[in-house]
């Protein structure tokens, strides 16, 4: 029974992890788009998309510590 649970909660926190993964790369690649279009670079724009990358990358190698397999 307890094997179960820690399947299920395994299961649950790996699809969190890749649903926020998603988001993160979303927001990564908005920021890159934001940076290429800006006539001006900004330090902001720079910083935002830096931040972005770093989270994005982040959670990258938490999926592969935890050896999460993303099927399309």
């Amino acid at each position: 029974m307890l094997i179960r649970k820690k399947h299920k909660l395994k299961a649950e926190f790996d699809n969190k992890l890749i649903e926020q993964m998603e988001a993160a790369r979303q927001e990564w690649l908005q920021q890159s788009n934001f940076l290429k279009l800006s006539m001006e670079q900004s330090l902001d724009l720079i910083t935002r998309k830096k931040i972005a990358e770093a989270k994005y990358f982040f959670l990258y190698r938490e999926a592969k510590k935890r050896k999460i397999i993303i099927k399309r």
